[in-house]
């Protein structure tokens, strides 16, 4: 559809909107609130305490802010269109969508690396750590997460800004990797080839070098005392548990989208919506219960909480 030289995108992913549409918004609104409360809680339960200010800690607030960033990159125009006549988008709001999508989808990766990178350190290089993990080394690690990423993403924008469009009906409800069905890709293969480039670079190297550091870690831990494995099991295990969720959904997002792989549209609509569904909320709940000193805080808060209630009742 184009109107006053503005090029709008149908989203044709969505099953049933007519009968169901009240439904979907409920509870795609309920989730998107508590994935606001429940990263939002331990991002300021972390920034708040100074006992939580240690690089493992650091980066589960950056980890959990990217969660964040995510879902509202994507939440508050699904909600949107749950309870419009018409799923559209403008091609530059959806290309700015998808860039967002995949700058923050790279930073998560390249986030549990630095964590990676942080545990092996701790557990392996002890007496090194706090020379190695310095602020500074913290920092770079930060603003790298998100900004190579954004970097190598930019120019497949460029790539594409030279491609017609030959189809305007976008099979999903939210920009992903179905864009690039968009294209009329026949005379441009620098744009696929390209995509190989960040697939590579932004998942698989990130994977690869976790793989590799934490089976460093699991072969010191092996080798040293009885201590040793219960630390490294403790810090290691929530963030190989977010990791293996987040490799999951990106595998289905690579699978389908780039691949031609023919699913049935309510499959399609379900998985999709997976991706955006789960791991936001599971980050919250699998740091919150698994790192120790955060669970302990979450208890003493919302014990405190508990009792005030219990007085301004009694009062």
């Amino acid at each position: 559809m184009d109107n006053s030289n503005v090029t709008y995108i149908t989203f044709t992913g969505f099953v049933d909107l007519q009968s169901y549409r009240l439904l979907y918004f409920v509870i795609m609104f309920t989730v998107y609130v508590s994935i606001i409360f429940g990263n939002l809680t331990i991002f300021c339960l972390i920034c708040i305490h100074k006992s939580l200010h240690e690089p493992m800690y650091i980066f589960i607030a950056a980890l959990l802010l990217n969660s964040l960033l995510f879902s509202t990159n994507i939440y508050p125009k699904l909600l949107i269109d749950f309870l419009s006549d018409q799923q559209i988008i403008s091609l530059s709001l959806c290309q700015f969508q998808g860039f967002i999508y995949y700058t923050l989808s790279g930073a998560e990766f390249l986030l549990l690396s630095a964590m990676a990178y942080d545990r092996y350190v701790s557990i392996c290089k002890p007496f090194q750590y706090a020379s190695i993990m310095k602020k500074s080394t913290v920092s770079v690690l930060l603003v790298l997460s998100w900004v190579l990423p954004a970097c190598q993403i930019i120019p497949s924008l460029f790539l594409t800004s030279s491609i017609k469009i030959c189809n305007f009906n976008l099979n999903g409800v939210f920009c992903n990797n179905v864009i690039s069905k968009l294209y009329c890709m026949g005379s441009s293969s620098a744009y696929v080839i390209y995509g190989v480039f960040l697939l590579l670079n932004n998942i698989f190297l990130p994977l690869i070098f976790i793989i590799f550091t934490y089976t460093k870690i699991l072969l010191v831990s092996y080798r040293s005392s009885m201590n040793v494995r219960r630390k490294a099991a403790q810090t290691c295990s929530p963030h190989l548990l977010v990791l293996i969720s987040f490799s999951c959904l990106c595998s289905y997002d690579i699978v389908i989208a780039r691949l031609q792989v023919d699913l049935h549209k309510t499959a399609r609509f379900i998985m999709t919506l997976q991706v955006v569904l789960y791991h936001p909320l599971f980050n919250p709940i699998i740091y919150g219960v698994k790192v120790k000193k955060i669970s302990e805080l979450l208890k003493r808060l919302f014990l405190q909480g508990k009792i005030t209630l219990c007085f301004k009742i009694d009062v």
